[in-house]
């Protein structure tokens, strides 16, 4: 270089630089009037023209120090200007173009300076020409530098997305609960990401209703809204707030088209509200995302992810990772839905089919409860039932279908029909299993499952007041626990003896071709019953083993009514939602009193018919109940006639007195009784008529020494 050149170059940094600033407003209109979308963020405007400073000012000590450009680094400022770029998805392109125009435009302004510092045109081309020489080595050491930290930017950004998507991944979805779902997705959202997430699902959705909103506009409801920021708190989420988004806001546009929207100056669009102030909206919101939550070909509703400045707005890469995590985030919330919905249907179903209430009997005081599953199997086959029998006795039943959800519950009622159907014909516990089995049986062959065989456990027992004999057989199912009372020993609490029946355990039901056994057994008076499925003893961190010595302590040392029993024995053996459903059915036995039971026994002669009459005639005047007499002599008279006249000795009639009166005839021999329409002329074939419009109930039960024909009558108002 020309050391008058030099020096003129030397002059000319010291001349210029009382103008520093000024230039770089100069650069920053050049670069506004070029690039006018570059500086589109007004955030950016104060950090471009500290950097065009910075830029200048170095520049200016290169050419007055004769500095080795190689060696100089770029101004802090200017690496941030990139880094703010990256972020803002700012193409490099345009990043290196807007550098560029900058120090041309400083150039220009350095040689219209250098003009008026010197009028020798050779020394002026010279000092350009070396002048020109040092800015393109500048702009490229310092393009190198800013391009290397815009990819670092880049890089990190993208490694961040990476890892906010495989977050949304883990975090979204952990369970099949709609709003707990939703909040996954605020909580995402708002990791790093944005300032602010709301989530918006329409009323449809959430209730499975087809509720038209008014003016076709879609009503949702907000169920999560989470914000990162310390001076924009959370409001409270109404759940029973319905609000609807103006027609034509871009909320409602986004709902209606379905497509995701991006906005750096969004609107306030406030969802106006039925009942209630609508939400606030984000104060200094610089960029919004709106984004439908669509699955499965339906709009669910609307997530918004917002910024405020001076954060970074969202660009098109944000666009496409919200779009990713609201994709999944739809998914997993229809996914809970619909499960939802589905277990509502089936625990709905599941309970429309148990009893609604225990039914009037005097046999046995009896608590139940029902408990569905927390588990995202849902609800089971699980069923429980008390059924009057005739003679005084009580059928007790629990049961558990194998499998979960709407068609274990749908088996489940159809098993407990064919129940109830079996138990009035009044079967013995093991033929009533064997004749379910067969039902199982014809089910799975109806339905064809793909997916296993139908199965089920079942345990039937038959608890008589009279005799306190209690009949049982179970097809797979875990036994009942007895409880029966003992003495109390000195001053201490009474105490009960607890016993778990060692019992023959039939097969599960759907084998087939297997035998059932009935066991009887005699009861104490105040004895408890204690029927279970397995989700009441089996469940996860304990054995059964040790569920069972529970249990027995609790009804070894506790007292109280089956109601208080059962709610101690959930409480303690089931602290937490069961991972399975539970059935449990407590009942304290009774015995009927002698002085209400009257027995005779008969000859198998005609003439027994009067003496029988008789009987019945004094028992029910002994009973006050005179008003009866006539019915049930008649009664009596029938059944005792056709027990002799049809029926194998021995004879015997029994009346109790309850709840109902109740006639009983028994005879050795297994012949059914038939109703039949007898002829004008015809001298017989009336008696079972007689009986049927006479008595409220009648019927026939066998067992293995002969049948029982039994007939109800009820009691007269004001006699018990």
């Amino acid at each position: 270089m020309r050391p008058d050149a030099e020096e003129l170059l030397c002059r000319l940094a010291r001349e210029f630089r009382p103008r520093v600033e000024q230039s770089a407003e100069v650069l920053l209109q050049v670069v506004r009037e070029e690039l006018p979308a570059l500086l589109g963020h007004e955030d950016l405007v104060a950090l471009a023209l500290e950097e065009g400073v910075s830029h200048v000012s170095t520049f200016l000590e290169v050419l007055e120090g004769r500095l080795d450009v190689t060696e100089v680094e770029a101004p802090e400022v200017a690496l941030e200007v990139g880094r703010q770029l990256a972020r803002r998805g700012v193409s490099i392109g345009d990043s290196l173009r807007a550098y560029r125009l900058g120090h041309l435009s400083l150039l220009r302004q350095l040689q219209e300076e250098a003009v008026r510092l010197s009028d020798d045109w050779e020394l002026i081309n010279a000092a350009t020409v070396e002048l020109v020489s040092i800015a393109f080595e500048y702009v490229d050491r310092a393009s190198e530098q800013i391009v290397a930290v815009y990819q670092e930017e880049r890089d990190l950004l993208l490694q961040r997305r990476l890892l906010l998507a495989n977050e949304a991944g883990k975090r979204i979805g952990t369970t099949l609960d709609t709003v707990r779902t939703a909040e996954e997705l605020a909580e995402v959202g708002t990791d790093g990401f944005a300032d602010v997430v709301t989530v918006d699902l329409l009323y449809s959705v959430l209730h499975e209703e087809d509720r038209r909103p008014a003016q076709g506009t879609p009503e949702l409801r907000r169920i999560a809204h989470r914000s990162a920021l310390d001076d924009f708190p959370v409001p409270a989420v109404g759940t029973d707030e319905v609000f609807t988004y103006p027609v034509g806001s871009e909320p409602a546009r986004a709902l209606t088209t379905g497509q995701a929207l991006l906005h750096h100056t969004p609107a306030p669009d406030a969802p106006a509200r039925q009942e209630s102030r609508a939400p606030a909206p984000v104060p200094d919101a610089g960029s919004l995302l709106l984004l439908p939550l669509r699955a499965r070909g339906g709009t669910l509703g609307l997530t918004q992810f917002l910024r405020r400045r001076p954060a970074p707005p969202f660009d098109e890469d944000d666009l496409l990772l919200a779009q990713e995590i609201a994709d999944r985030a739809a998914m997993s919330i229809d996914n809970a839905r619909r499960y939802t919905h589905e277990r509502d249907t089936a625990l709905t179903l599941q309970r429309s089919l148990l009893p609604r209430g225990m039914v009037k009997q005097s046999a046995v005081e009896a608590a139940s409860r029902y408990l569905p599953s927390g588990a995202h199997a849902g609800v089971g086959g699980d069923w429980y039932d008390v059924i009057p029998l005739s003679g005084a006795r009580v059928a007790l039943v629990v049961g558990d279908v194998v499998g979960h959800g709407i068609h274990a519950a749908a088996t489940m009622g159809r098993l407990r029909t064919a129940v109830r159907a079996f138990a009035d014909i009044d079967l013995m516990p093991d033929e009533l299993l064997t004749h379910l089995d067969d039902v199982v049986i014809r089910l799975g062959r109806e339905e064809e499952r793909h997916d296993g065989e139908t199965s089920a456990t079942c345990l039937y027992a038959i608890y008589d007041p009279v005799s306190r004999l209690c009949s049982l057989a179970s097809a797979g199912h875990p036994l009942p626990a007895v409880a029966q009372p003992s003495t109390i020993g000195g001053d201490g609490p009474a105490s009960r003896s607890v016993d778990f029946l060692d019992v023959a355990v039939g097969p599960p039901l759907g084998l087939g071709g297997f035998p059932f056994e009935t066991a009887q057994f005699e009861l104490a008076e105040g004895s408890l019953l204690v029927l279970f499925t397995d989700g009441l003893v089996a469940r996860s961190g304990r054995d059964v083993d040790s569920s069972l010595t529970v249990l027995r302590e609790l009804l070894g040392h506790g007292a109280g009514s089956p109601e208080e029993v059962c709610g101690r024995l959930l409480t303690a053996l089931l602290p937490t939602r069961p991972a399975d459903d539970v059935a449990l059915l407590v009942a304290r036995t009774r015995a009927l009193d002698h002085g209400h039971v009257a027995l005779l026994d008969l000859p198998s002669d005609p003439a027994a018919v009067s003496g029988a009459r008789r009987f019945t005639s004094a028992k029910l005047a002994e009973w006050g109940l005179e008003e009866l007499s006539f019915s049930t002599e008649l009664v009596v008279s029938e059944l005792v006639t056709n027990a002799i006249r049809y029926g194998r000795s021995p004879v015997q009639l029994r009346l109790i007195l309850q709840d109902t009166l109740t006639c009983e005839v028994s005879d050795a021999s297994s012949t059914a009784p038939h109703m039949r329409r007898a002829r004008t002329f015809d001298e017989g074939g009336r008696g079972l008529l007689l009986v049927a419009q006479l008595a409220g109930r009648w019927g026939a039960r066998y067992h293995r020494e002969g049948k029982v024909i039994w007939a109800e009558q009820s009691l007269p108002s004001g006699s018990r």
